[in-house]
């Protein structure tokens, strides 16, 4: 009886829900594509994470929490699936890394693939936490969060990434 209490509880506010989805799926599918580098895994993970967040809507106190709850639960979701990927991904990279173009008539897209490249050479941490903090502009305090480790931790983590790109992405091709 508590569980049917419980589906009327999430039947009743369907607009809440989906003026959540309307307004955090779009962010969510951004910040998954980035960690995943597939859209379909990139659209599996944001509506697996969605449906977790709202399948504990009661516990959310304020709307205002529930983006960094819905991010947390994306980074949650894809850290956890990790040790799966690893060997798809790896074949991915490779296959990209054959298919490379042989023109170099747009060095703009060759050199935002081979960051792309280079980027997927980094543990998934220090993966997640450049895209967290430089491509989806999150504050320290804000990325650390989704990423469940401190501060300090966090800077280390874009430390050691950023260290760990800019011999392969260094390079200054302007002339």
């Amino acid at each position: 009886m508590d569980r049917h209490a419980t589906e009327e509880r999430l039947a009743t506010p369907t607009d809440a829900i989906g003026e959540l989805y309307a307004r955090h799926a779009p962010g969510g599918l951004r910040l998954a594509f980035l960690l995943t580098g597939e859209r379909q895994d990139a659209e599996d993970l944001m509506h697996e994470a969605f449906v977790r967040c709202v399948g504990r809507f009661h516990h959310v106190r304020t709307l205002g929490t529930f983006q960094a709850y819905f991010r947390r639960a994306i980074v949650n979701l894809h850290t956890s699936g990790l040790r799966r990927r690893r060997l798809e991904r790896a074949w991915r990279q490779r296959e990209r890394a054959a298919a490379r173009p042989a023109s170099d008539s747009m060095p703009d897209v060759d050199a935002r693939e081979d960051l792309w490249r280079a980027l997927w050479t980094l543990p998934a941490r220090q993966r997640a936490a450049l895209v967290l903090r430089f491509y989806e502009d999150l504050s320290e305090h804000d990325a650390a969060a989704a990423l469940g480790c401190s501060v300090p931790a966090l800077k280390m983590l874009v430390q050691r990434g950023s260290a760990a790109l800019r011999p392969r992405v260094g390079r200054d091709d302007e002339g």
